[in-house]
């Protein structure tokens, strides 16, 4: 079984990637965005520790807690970030991890996990190959605009907190350049598949 890791800034097209990749190669895909909204639900390891930081407030009529309005406080205070980050990362990393080894127990070929902050968490210790999608700078502000109603300064604001793209070319192993021509990301798909 190989492990790979996929990461790149917003807008990429990342889930692009995924979904040719779940659906064509037939990859176990994991994502640590929705692995970071699992952990939090009622019941689950991170959900007590979630409460205890933010106060009874965050809980919502069904029980689960409010994401956005976490949100709007991790964005106001660096400090509640810091400190939700130390609670939902390692959380997150451990079912990860715990993940990839029941897929392989169940004979997944490839697993990819696919994390914004794959190389800042050092999700590159598990994988086997770090893919980056690149998307140049102005479609990925087009996406955001068009997909999630952004405005142009919201979306610049967003990527220029990322980190560069020098700083994902230089952790890469493959880079997928996903520039809006489909047929050619998923040539260079095949093309990554290949190189394992």
């Amino acid at each position: 079984m190989k492990v790979i890791g996929i990461t790149g800034g917003v807008g990429a097209g990342k889930s692009t990637v995924l979904s040719y990749m779940q659906e064509h190669i037939g990859a176990c895909i994991i994502e640590a965005d929705k692995v970071g909204h699992l952990v939090m639900e009622p019941g689950q390891i991170c959900y007590d520790q979630v409460i205890a930081l933010f106060g009874e407030q965050i809980i919502k009529k069904d029980k689960t807690i409010d994401r956005k309005m976490i949100s709007d406080i991790v964005f106001a205070n660096e400090i509640f970030l810091e400190k939700l980050n130390e609670i939902i990362h390692p959380a997150v990393r451990n079912y990860i991890i715990n993940k990839i080894q029941q897929q392989q127990e169940n004979g997944c070929p490839i697993v990819v996990v696919e994390a914004a902050l794959l190389l800042e968490d050092h999700y590159d210790e598990f994988c086997d190959r770090i893919w980056y999608v690149h998307t140049e700078k102005e479609i990925r502000i087009s996406r955001l605009m068009k997909n999630r109603g952004y405005s142009r300064e919201k979306a610049e604001s967003i990527i220029a907190s990322q980190a560069s793209e020098a700083f994902f070319m230089s952790h890469a192993d493959y880079v997928i350049k996903n520039n809006d021509d489909l047929k050619n990301t998923w040539q260079q798909i095949e093309e990554g598949i290949r190189q394992l």
